[in-house]
């Protein structure tokens, strides 16, 4: 496409005579009459009735996605179309969580309509910042995982693979999260509290899914009723996925639950309204809520069904889509679904995939047992996110004999056959065959979902080369000793589209006027950067960026939530979900320190500093809380202390989501990725920063290693032990050795337990004490405190040099290349899926 001519140019000129421009740049035969703006105009009237004079930001808002979906919906039909008539390989991407973010902007931006939305923006009055303020985040996801997720089915449609994400339409994302004295409060997150203009609803594509039980109303609760088989309807909700150009549109389907049958109309006209409404209530329940509270067994069996009901309505539909482009006219026919059809598992949560085509296979198409199993493990293939053991599910057996008795049936029988070829190949070996087993023994018998899906698929992979490493050799080694040629790696990525284009404009000009705009869609020409590095002009550039992006932030900040910060201090950042292995906690430590020094040394010369905190505690996790709660302390001490007033800042930024980072990520300095060696599969957050050139302190833990190693180690601040030194560290690591022998680090604890940072609240600290000393300090935040602060040293001797801090600024940039989703997605598409790209015309 030609930089004088975009189908955003195309979309603006008089839309009654501009059809053959938009077929000239990939939107096919697109009929509109009237002016550029008629779309806008008749939205902003007629959805709503209303006088266009007297309407909101929030129906301006609706009234641009809306016309924005009119002009894409075409392009979107002839996807499917193409598909249909092509019949292409497809892939079908399987995940509990789509952390997609805002909407309206991103489809703008990948429609390259930017010029022609900025100009009825001006002519209509229209605060554009204002109205993308108006679209919640959709609640579909919470951390890395569902990121992922959006960044990868956005990679496939920005390079033309027919695909679909499949996922569930929560009516509720996990939480809001604010803050009252210091502590995480959840509120509600109604994000479809109003309508969603960018979603479609096909109840005419609605599945029917059978449960072995049902479910009615017992002392005001709902109780499962064993023997009484019920069934659950998945209605489906498409959202657009737009591909870079427009080019192809794929879709991301969201299931919602509802109830089969229709309102007992003559319990509820007698006045029985709650055995009236219990089915329907149950039903609608189970796609209610974002990962519910699994603290107890009721919040734990919601989510096993959630599982359940992913995989099943899914796989309808996939296998109805198959069916309709490969009829079955013989049970011979099914040979042809792994070549048609590749499903992706996004970590263990639709481990039940392999179970329910399974059923599929032998009930529904009359397959024998090994022409299935066969089918089945060339078709399903399986990504793994974590090494920590806790994070691999584990369910009941009882549920499958209560909910699922057909699927128990299925696992035992290929758990059976499972040993039998262990036993083959290493006789004797009875604790290795305990380990591989499908069934968890010793106690409640439960199902290793891991187990399930790597013995089920043909792939299985980890998302980092340490990861991949460590998931092989260490946390399911005798799987991968018995299907060794099932395992690879995928380092993860990130797509630049969102997260340098759209989230970081003054860097993306900066880098496009200096080597094109192909880098957009082929991050690898971010390398064209690297004999930049030490030109003075682009130096200047560059760190005018940052500047830029940093006063938007702090503008932004002060705006929403009333709080001031400097542009001028350096942006040292960590900001991902609370949790104990990534270590919150040490970054903590080491402001404490630098507390300290600055408290006994008032005169110490130090570059001012605001560290920026976000991320959200499950609810239940009490540790993640006081840690919340210990950073917000924390904050206000130092605010508190003419000291260090105005040297030091401590922030806690409460609601993290994808919105809030692509704000914060563009205006940061330093990135911190410290995560306890081993622990950490991959991180998207790290690749984020890097590209848009914040400097890496970090642990040798995930992708930051291969960052640290295609940018170059002097370009990084690495330090701490190694996965291999934290795995071996049982016999001699004692917390107590570095309270006693570091002055430092001793000042600090003490400082804390002290109740220094909480005069008035004593003793609610203490849970910290157990997490450092008494309890062990099971991910070593004292072993690696004293490195950390070395390399902070280090960090800051850089940033005082900027010359030198600029240029390894620009060789990160110039390095990231390699860690977009596209490369990643390249290699899913060769390596594991045989995919290829199948053009819209």
């Amino acid at each position: 496409m030609s930089s004088d001519m975009t189908m955003a140019d195309a979309t603006a000129s008089n839309v009654s005579g501009s059809t053959d421009l938009l077929q000239r740049y990939g939107c096919g035969p697109i009929h509109f009459t009237g002016t550029r703006d008629a779309l806008y105009e008749r939205h902003l009237m007629f959805d709503h009735v209303v006088d266009p004079t007297s309407v909101g930001p929030r129906e301006r808002y609706e009234a641009v996605a809306r016309s924005v979906r009119d002009v894409l919906s075409q392009r979107w039909l002839r996807t499917e179309q193409t598909y249909e008539r092509e019949n292409p390989k497809r892939v079908y991407y399987l995940s509990l969580e789509f952390l997609i973010g805002r909407s309206l902007a991103n489809n703008v931006m990948n429609l390259l309509l930017d010029p022609v939305v900025a100009r009825v923006a001006d002519e209509k009055g229209i605060d554009w910042l204002a109205l993308l303020d108006e679209e919640p985040d959709a609640g579909l996801g919470n951390g890395g995982l569902g990121r992922l997720a959006a960044c990868f089915i956005d990679s496939m449609a920005t390079m033309q693979i027919p695909a679909m994400g499949y996922g569930l339409r929560y009516e509720y994302g996990i939480f809001r999260q604010s803050l009252r004295d210091g502590w995480q409060q959840e509120q509600p997150d109604n994000w479809l509290r109003r309508p969603d203009p960018w979603e479609v609803a096909r109840p005419q594509e609605s599945v029917e899914i059978r449960l072995g039980c049902s479910f009615e109303v017992r002392n005001g609760t709902f109780a499962a009723v064993p023997g009484r088989p019920s069934s659950l309807l998945g209605v489906p909700y498409d959202r657009p996925v737009i591909g870079y150009g427009g080019r192809t549109i794929n879709t991301l389907r969201l299931w919602a639950a509802a109830a089969p049958h229709a309102l007992d109309f003559q319990a509820f006209s007698a006045g029985d309204f709650v055995s009236a409404l219990a089915e329907r209530l149950s039903a609608e329940s189970l796609t209610r809520v974002l990962y519910p509270d699994d603290s107890t067994s009721m919040g734990q069996g919601l989510r096993f069904v959630q599982e359940y009901f992913l995989v099943a309505c899914s796989l309808a539909d996939l296998v109805r889509r198959f069916r309709r482009t490969n009829p079955v006219g013989s049970p011979t026919d099914w040979r042809a679904l792994p070549d048609k059809v590749a499903v992706q598992l996004n970590d263990t949560h639709p481990s039940l995939t392999v179970s329910e085509l399974m059923r599929i296979l032998l009930d529904d198409a009359g397959l024998g047992w090994e022409e299935a199993w066969d089918l089945t493990r060339r078709t399903l293939a399986y990504t793994n996110h974590t090494l920590l053991p806790e994070a691999l599910e584990k369910w009941p057996l009882p549920w499958f004999e209560l909910l699922l008795p057909r699927h128990l049936e299925i696992i035992l029988e290929i758990n059976r056959r499972l040993l039998d070829e262990a036993r083959t190949r290493f006789p004797g070996d009875e604790g290795r065959i305990e380990r591989v087993s499908l069934i968890e023994e010793g106690g409640p018998r439960k199902i290793r979902m891991a187990n399930l899906a790597i013995v089920g698929s043909h792939s299985t992979n980890g998302v980092a080369a340490i990861h991949s490493d460590l998931l092989r050799t260490v946390t399911v080694q005798d799987l991968a000793e018995l299907y060794p040629e099932r395992f690879s790696n995928k380092t993860n990525g990130v797509t630049p589209r969102r997260w340098l284009r759209l989230a970081n404009p003054a860097l993306s000009r900066c880098i496009t006027d200096a080597i094109g705009d192909g880098w957009i869609t082929d991050l690898s020409q971010l390398a064209k950067l690297t004999p930049l590095a030490d030109d003075g002009a682009f130096q200047d550039a560059v760190r005018e960026a940052k500047r830029a992006m940093k006063h938007r932030f702090v503008a932004w900040l002060a705006s929403t939530n009333g709080i001031a910060v400097d542009p001028d201090t350096i942006f040292d950042c960590q900001i991902k979900r609370i949790h104990e292995y990534k270590r919150q906690l040490l970054n903590a430590l080491r402001i404490v320190v630098l507390y300290n020094r600055m408290r006994q040394n008032p005169d110490l010369d130090m570059v001012p500093r605001t560290f920026f905190f976000a991320g959200k505690a499950a609810p239940a996790y009490r540790l993640a809380k006081v840690i919340i709660k210990f950073l917000n302390n924390l904050a206000a001490a130092i605010d508190d202390d003419p000291v260090v007033r105005g040297r030091l800042r401590v922030v806690f930024l409460p609601e993290y989501g994808v919105s809030l980072a692509e704000k914060l990520i563009p205006a940061s300095d330093v990135s911190n990725q410290i995560s306890t060696a081993g622990y950490e599969a991959s991180g998207t957050s790290n690749m984020k920063f890097m590209m848009n050139g914040a400097l890496t302190i970090g642990t040798h833990d995930g992708a930051t290693i291969e960052m640290a190693q295609a940018a170059g180690e002097e370009n990084f601040f690495l330090f701490g032990l190694t996965a291999d030194q934290v795995s071996g560290s049982a016999g001699w690591y004692s917390p107590f050795w570095h309270h006693h022998n570091e002055p430092e680090t001793r000042a600090a604890l003490d400082l804390i337990f002290s109740d220094h940072f909480n005069r008035n609240e004593p003793g609610i600290f203490e849970p910290l004490r157990d997490a450092l000393l008494t309890g062990g300090d099971r991910f070593m935040h004292l072993a690696d405190l004293t490195a950390y602060l070395e390399a902070d040293r280090r960090l800051l001797a850089s940033y005082a040099a900027p010359q030198d801090w600029t240029r390894k600024v620009i060789m990160n940039i110039a390095n990231s290349g390699r860690f977009s989703s596209d490369r990643t997605i390249a290699e899913y598409a060769a390596e594991i899926w045989d995919a290829k790209p199948c053009p819209v015309p």
